[in-house]
């Protein structure tokens, strides 16, 4: 069955209760991110019906006592609490304050009823961590941001991650990657309940491409995953990182850590949650990734300097994990450089003369943009609750997830 048939699918699924489909309850903690929270409030809950997108009925809710402490001190305030998700025919969980603390039982409970009474539950960047700590997650393909999902990957090994995908859609439980591929998954879910042309307005009116292709594999980094730091694999990965010039595969790794290959794959994955070859082929992959931004080697020689066997194999990889050949990649970068560049002297030109008559005064302007309604925000003393532990890897095994964006037609 193909996602898109799946969706369908489930979205057929009769709602009990008080639900009601056009219903989008957003699901707020203390210490959560604003940026990531205002997404579904932008998204839901504004009435844009003159642009021809169908409106949604937001309810804002808390899912602890208040107020809720965000980004930069600020202190929300929600009209509703968690009594309010009995009437949402969609859940949103934009964002958990710690990859490392569990939600609040009360909330894990109201998101279990409600997909039990025929919800939709939506998971935007680390709200997957809420998802999968509620058990609807489980047996299922999942993303979140890159950075994370290693960890998610560990902490809930029945959940089937996948870092590559902007977001994915298993019918009623959907998740995103991280930050702005919430919007993404929000414009996906417009387009989902009201057809095309709706998220294109939508899109046009938030300023942003209504679809975009490919993932999260270009923005992957390479460091060395922080969990393992203390671990004798750690020793075997550096010089990996170190060799990826050179041609070996996993087994010179599992003799150079004193295992078997079975035991060093079995270890290396609950380690960092990734498997070694795949985690192997994503380095090669992001080393050619930096040549071809950095050098004027040949596409031939990038493949022999990031240890690949031919450059048919490097050609295979790129693609799959950037969506694009090396020779396009390279052409695609160096045709931003100028831009780039230019912007930079603007800055140094403008920096160097008096403020008033410049070309930067004549354009400011002041830009508000006004948020739902319903939540209110004033600032408080002391910064934001600490979100996230350690930075681990940026890969994570499991089998093949439903695609997100590129499924769709």
């Amino acid at each position: 069955m193909s996602q898109d048939s799946a969706t369908a699918t489930e979205a057929a699924r009769k709602l009990t209760g008080r639900r009601r489909r056009e219903v989008v309850a957003v699901l707020l903690f203390s210490g959560g991110p604003i940026f990531e929270s205002s997404i579904p409030l932008s998204v839901f809950g504004i009435d844009r019906q003159d642009a021809g997108v169908p409106r949604y009925r937001l309810l804002v809710c808390g899912g602890e006592e208040g107020p809720l402490r965000t980004t930069g001190g600020l202190e929300l305030s929600t009209p509703y609490g968690l009594e309010a998700i009995s009437r949402a025919g969609t859940v949103v969980v934009p964002a958990w304050r710690s990859i490392t603390s569990p939600p609040p039982a009360e909330a894990l409970d109201a998101l279990r009823r409600a997909h039990e009474e025929g919800a939709r539950i939506v998971g935007l960047c680390t709200g997957a961590f809420v998802l999968a700590a509620a058990g609807l997650l489980d047996g299922r393909p999942a993303t979140t941001h890159w950075m994370y999902a290693p960890t998610l990957a560990k902490r809930y090994p029945s959940v089937h991650v996948d870092p590559r995908e902007l977001f994915v859609d298993d019918g009623d439980v959907l998740t995103s990657a991280g930050t702005a591929a919430g919007i993404d998954l929000c414009l996906h879910i417009v387009r989902t309940d009201h057809g095309t042309e709706a998220a294109g307005a939508l899109a046009r009116r938030l300023v942003v491409p209504p679809r975009r292709s490919g993932g999260q594999e270009r923005y992957l980094d390479r460091s060395l995953p922080e969990e393992i730091g203390s671990d004798p694999l750690a020793e075997v990965v550096a010089w990996a990182l170190e060799h990826l010039h050179e041609q070996f595969d996993v087994e010179t790794l599992a003799a150079r850590a004193y295992m078997s290959r079975r035991t060093f794959d079995r270890r290396f994955r609950s380690l960092t949650g990734s498997a070694p070859l795949q985690w192997l082929i994503t380095q090669r992959v992001l080393q050619a990734q930096r040549l071809l931004e950095t050098s004027d080697y040949s596409v031939d020689e990038v493949a022999g300097r990031c240890g690949f066997r031919s450059p048919v194999a490097l050609r295979g990889h790129f693609r799959r994990q950037l969506g694009s050949s090396p020779a396009a990649y390279r052409a695609a970068y160096r045709a931003r450089r100028p831009q780039v560049g230019a912007l930079e002297v603007t800055t140094v030109l403008e920096a160097s003369v008096p403020a008033q008559g410049t070309a930067s005064s004549r354009r400011a302007a002041a830009a508000s943009s006004a948020g739902p309604s319903q939540v209110t925000a004033t600032a408080a003393p002391g910064g934001p609750a600490e979100r996230f532990g350690p930075v681990p890897e940026a890969y994570a095994p499991g089998r093949p997830a439903l695609p997100g964006p590129r499924s769709a037609p």
